[in-house]
């Protein structure tokens, strides 16, 4: 799998008590610290508003910044641990503890995975968008809310291959959500969050060799999330289990695929 990294990118330089941040957050990104008056040749800015690390699209001014919001996924659930319902639960299985999700993305999953009470690793080949989760567990981590009732996940940030080949204890179940095109019924935001991840990390067509990897170091199953009019990543699923735009393809670890 490649390790992809945009060019046009840049941190905002910050002021007052961002400002360290920002330049720390500008040397481990390896990413240029400018103003936004001299925005140059980026596109994206990384930048810290309302106490959030956002990525700022300075393409299209009326965009909203997008951030990483794990708590708000949460809060969508009345009690907790959320109860193991619907076709993602069924599909990561009652005998599940522990997940890899090996596309953490905008961590849109891996909230409900936290929700529902499960130990989650969090796997992110692309820096930015690690930076962006690292920000959205932190603000996770100080929520007094909802920090009693839950366990944080772990983020690596990895190719997920690479993160595999050196894992000593297996996790129960690996959890990949591959690049996929938008569908028609998604919000404009929703769109914009997946046009931003295709261009940091790829276009997913590299999901067979991670499919193959996660199959050689799950316990018990893995589980890829598809469209539900898309054709499997590779082979026949043991189970599949069908929501309203997705559905979920359970593979047996051991297969050759």
């Amino acid at each position: 799998m490649t390790h992809l990294h945009a060019a046009n990118i840049a941190v905002r330089r910050e002021y007052g008590d961002k400002a360290r941040a920002a330049e720390a957050l500008a040397i481990r990104l390896k990413l240029p610290l400018i103003d936004v008056a001299d925005v140059g040749g980026a596109t994206l800015m990384l930048e810290y508003r309302d106490g959030r690390l956002a990525l700022c699209d300075y393409r299209t001014p009326r965009a909203k910044p997008l951030f990483v919001d794990i708590g708000a996924r949460i809060r969508r659930y009345r009690s907790l641990p959320a109860p193991k319902r619907g076709p993602l639960a069924r599909a990561i299985g009652r005998r599940t503890r522990s997940i890899v999700d090996a596309t953490a993305g905008w961590g849109q999953d891996l909230g409900m995975f936290v929700a529902m009470g499960y130990a989650v690793t969090a796997v992110e080949r692309s820096p930015v968008i690690a930076a962006l989760l690292a920000d959205g567990l932190a603000r996770l981590a100080v929520d007094t809310e909802l920090r009693g009732p839950i366990e944080l996940p772990r983020l690596v940030v990895a190719d997920a291959v690479h993160f595999f080949a050196g894992l000593g204890q297996p996790p129960d179940c690996i959890y990949m959500d591959p690049m996929f095109p938008p569908k028609r019924k998604q919000s404009t935001l929703a769109k914009r969050r997946l046009r931003v991840l295709r261009q940091l990390v790829g276009d997913g067509a590299d999901c067979r060799q991670l499919l193959a990897s996660a199959l050689g170091t799950a316990r018990n199953r893995v589980v890829v999330k598809r469209p539900d009019d898309a054709p499997p990543v590779a082979g026949q699923p043991r189970e599949t289990y069908t929501g309203k735009l997705v559905r979920y393809d359970v593979y047996q670890p051991g297969r050759r695929c």
